[in-house]
């Protein structure tokens, strides 16, 4: 199964709650964190979410 980079790019601050908290369910906790995550529907879902606030890459 493929996997993908998720770079947080802009801060969380101001944010709704629910953006915040799919943020942190990711493992974004800080501003230019990356995470690898597995791509199936459940994290693509979440990415569309914060899809304005994260960057995507295919690792």
């Amino acid at each position: 199964m493929a996997n993908i980079e998720i770079t947080l790019k802009r801060s969380l601050i101001g944010r709704p709650k629910n953006h915040i908290a799919t943020a942190k369910a990711l493992g974004l906790t800080k501003t230019y964190k990356t995470v690898v995550k597995p791509d199936n529907e459940a994290v693509r879902g979440m990415i569309s979410t914060i899809s304005h606030l994260v960057e995507v890459k295919e690792a």
